[in-house]
């Protein structure tokens, strides 16, 4: 009977040691998400203090067709909404011209959070060519140019397939070195254009979450920087990116049916932090 009694003691020990790493491997149960910032978009203007627009027409290293410009009829918020609205439209600035129109506001400078839980409601537009996008990019380029120094995706989705939902870690070395890991997931019903819906994304030091109306369809916790240890390049401060791109490498441009104006609304921006 000893031997038997021994061996049953060694995997007590090694189930309970399991469930300590476990546990170690989860925030305590008093590590409740606190909020530490957010816009509900209840105002009459653009909250600058939070928010600053970018202007470029330069195609964001992806061939997008877009010159995303710092005035109302592509950023504004209306209704209780931040509405980002892409249009077909000649545009010229300094000697760069495009065909399409477009906004994109970053809290760079302003805000930014190392791990966290991000909560947006937002309803996505459909059409061919159209790529709206929340995402997160390092505040300082810690590993290198990117995608050394990473970038998180939050929302993501080509307006061709406009039920489907991407989440996208980048990573690795600078480009072409860069590497990804994707997953997604399809509305069982209708589209993202339909209706607003509730996305969220929670980053802990060694794991990635993605949730969609309080679901979590996603999951990642491998990956990778050639110029520092795990959990390197995510271990550092990123700050948010909200735009509409039109074309690019990735949807194609417009097509006869795509419909301009084109908007994604955004109804607010939620951050959280673990706290007690």
């Amino acid at each position: 009977m000893a031997p038997v009694r021994l061996a049953f003691s060694c995997l007590l020990v090694l189930w309970l040691g399991a469930r300590v790493a476990v546990a170690a491997d989860r925030p305590a149960p008093g590590d409740a998400w606190k909020l530490v910032w957010s816009d509900e978009f209840n105002g009459t203007r653009l909250d600058y203090t939070k928010w600053a627009v970018e202007e470029n027409g330069h195609g964001g290293g992806n061939g997008e067709l877009q010159y995303y410009v710092d005035r109302p009829q592509n950023v504004r918020v209306e209704n209780g909404q931040l509405v980002i609205e892409a249009r077909r439209e000649p545009f010229n600035l300094a000697g760069v011209r495009k065909d399409f129109t477009s906004g994109r506001i970053r809290t760079k400078h302003r805000a930014d959070w190392t791990y966290g839980r991000v909560e947006v409601s937002a309803k996505l537009p459909a059409g061919r060519g159209l790529w709206p996008a929340v995402w997160m990019l390092p505040r300082e380029e810690k590993y290198g140019g990117w995608a050394a120094s990473g970038e998180i995706d939050i929302i993501e989705l080509v307006g061709h397939e406009p039920n489907k939902l991407h989440a996208t870690l980048h990573f690795g070395g600078g480009w072409p070195k860069n590497q990804q890991a994707t997953k997604s997931t399809t509305l069982e019903r209708g589209t993202f254009a339909d209706d607003f819906h509730d996305f969220a994304i929670e980053w802990e030091r060694d794991e990635f979450r993605w949730f969609l109306d309080g679901k979590e369809y996603a999951r990642q916790r491998q990956w990778r920087s050639e110029a520092g240890e795990f959990p390197a390049p995510f271990d550092q401060p990123f700050y948010l990116i909200i735009n509409l791109a039109v074309g690019g490498n990735w949807p194609g441009p417009p097509n006869a049916t795509t419909a301009f104006p084109a908007r994604l609304l955004v109804d607010y921006v939620r951050v959280f932090a673990r706290g007690r």
